[in-house]
């Protein structure tokens, strides 16, 4: 069966940096392009970066929502099933938990969440 596992959350203080990582199975990885969203408390899932698949005729291009524009760089790993969001300079309102989600064509799968929390 599918399944998203996500990891690298954590408690950090503003500025600095995490990776989070999302390792996917029971799918052919490659053919599907991965997304990551945020949820804050009391707020919607919003989308974080998007990555396309290599089947996309737009290659592995990315996305981004401006509020993390220039901070969070999103990249996938083929070989070993994995997408990374690898995000810096964070600040208080990127405190959320973070999913991983597969999506394709008839096709959305979703992680449990990793929890980020960015304090002083």
């Amino acid at each position: 069966q599918v399944q998203l596992v996500e990891s690298g959350g954590g408690l950090v203080q503003p500025g600095g940096s995490l990776r989070l990582s999302c390792a996917a199975s029971g799918f052919t990885f490659s053919s599907y392009a991965m997304r990551w969203y945020r949820q804050a408390a009391g707020k919607e899932r919003e989308l974080v970066a998007g990555i396309r698949s290599i089947r996309s005729s737009f290659g592995s291009s990315t996305t981004f929502a401006d509020s993390v524009k220039g901070r969070f760089t999103i990249s996938r790993d083929n070989a070993k099933n994995t997408v990374y969001l690898q995000m810096n300079s964070l600040k208080p309102e990127d405190t959320a938990v973070y999913y991983c989600n597969a999506h394709g064509f008839s096709f959305d799968y979703w992680g449990q969440g990793t929890q980020v929390t960015v304090s002083s």
